[in-house]
């Protein structure tokens, strides 16, 4: 069991990698038009929902264990991304809602998936964290949508790094035990003859 969890670590690490681009883009030119912000904020929608409906058709465990929460959250991002694109002219109000939609949605797929992780390895502590950024930052976003564009970029670029940085911490945990686990089932080849 522990191995097939571990095989998902790939999921996490792109998702991770994604949310940092798009965060530090976000940080790095925080005074872009809205469209700017809106196609990059579609991209990284778009690549964390493929890369969930991958891990899905992939059969990894917990995604399977999870079917509807991780095919829901898989499918919103990608919908959320293409309604960014098709309407690239959309106001701050309705960018502003729509991410805070997604973020708590997957705040809450991620906190699940934590739930069930701590019952096979420790230091589901990362996807907590990350489940955790989400909701804290798509309730501010809601409560408190007047705080204008630069302050929406700001926001959003710090938590998309952060979420980032917690989804890299939990695929390269991920990844160590995966590689434990494959020197177990398959030692080198000098370990075979001793």
């Amino acid at each position: 069991m522990i191995s097939q969890v571990a095989r998902g670590w790939r999921v996490y690490a792109v998702r991770g990698v994604a949310a940092i681009i798009f965060g530090l883009a976000a940080l790095v030119w925080p005074g872009p038009t809205l469209t700017v912000l809106v196609y990059l904020f579609g991209a990284f929608a778009f690549t964390d929902g493929i890369a969930l409906l991958a891990s899905l058709a992939r059969g990894d465990v917990l995604a399977k264990r999870h079917a509807w929460a991780t095919g829901l959250s898989g499918v919103s991002g990608i919908l959320i991304a293409i309604a960014t694109l098709i309407w690239p002219g959309i106001t701050a109000l309705t960018l502003l809602y729509l991410v805070a939609f997604w973020a708590v949605l997957t705040g809450v797929f991620e906190i699940v998936a934590a739930i069930e992780l701590r019952k096979v390895i420790e230091g589901e502590f990362w996807v907590i964290l990350g489940g955790v950024l989400s909701i804290v930052f798509g309730s501010l976003l809601v409560l408190n949508p007047g705080s204008g564009l630069l302050s929406l970029v700001w926001l959003v670029g710090i938590y998309a790094t952060m979420y980032g940085c917690s989804s890299l911490a939990v695929g390269y945990r991920l990844h160590r035990i995966d590689r434990a686990v494959e020197k177990v089932v398959n030692p080198p080849q000098s370990a075979k003859v001793a």
